[in-house]
């Protein structure tokens, strides 16, 4: 089994994306997404960007957070 995730921290970035919002219903977002900045994409599925966030880590966030 392989864990494709564990590598996209060192993947090539496919694209630049902005944060629009960081304003979640559920979750506490605003401190690892900062409105206004670019973040480079790792990995995208139809819902979620993976992204390096503000800790420096992958996270996987919904795409209605950013725009192209």
């Amino acid at each position: 089994m392989w864990l494709l995730h564990l590598d996209w921290q060192d993947k090539e970035t496919i694209k630049t994306i902005t944060c629009e919002h960081a304003d979640a219903a559920k979750y506490k977002v605003d401190r690892v997404l900062t409105p206004g900045k670019n973040y480079d994409v790792k990995n995208e599925t139809n819902e979620f960007y993976f992204i390096i966030d503000n800790s420096g880590k992958i996270g996987g966030f919904k795409k209605d957070y950013f725009r192209e």
